[in-house]
């Protein structure tokens, strides 16, 4: 497996992309030349969310403003294992999904 980058999240812990992802989220409209924006949604998001039935995936939204309405955040979701964690998939969408997480 091929690391692309890492980078330490909002919370504090390590986060990788891997080469087997990026081909994955290629795959998404809009998302060649977005890593930077995937490192920094990562670093400094708008929010954080998870869902109850995996509490070990973090869903992390940046707002971009100037996007269109129908891909208005960015949302990287985050798999953590043995407290690293590893992006499972990156794409815009229109709306936040979950439950608030709390940083404290």
């Amino acid at each position: 497996m091929t690391k692309l980058f890492e980078v330490r999240d909002k919370t504090g812990k390590t986060v990788y992309l891997s080469e087997e992802r990026l081909k994955h989220i290629l795959k998404h409209p809009h998302m060649p030349n977005q890593i930077e924006n995937i490192q920094n949604t990562l670093k400094n998001p708008t929010t954080i969310r998870y869902f109850e039935e995996d509490i070990t995936v973090l869903y992390f939204y940046r707002d971009f403003k100037h996007a269109s309405i129908l891909e208005r955040y960015l949302l990287v979701a985050v798999k953590y294992l043995n407290g690293k964690g590893f992006i499972i998939t990156s794409f815009f969408t229109n709306r936040i999904m979950g439950l608030q997480w709390k940083t404290t």
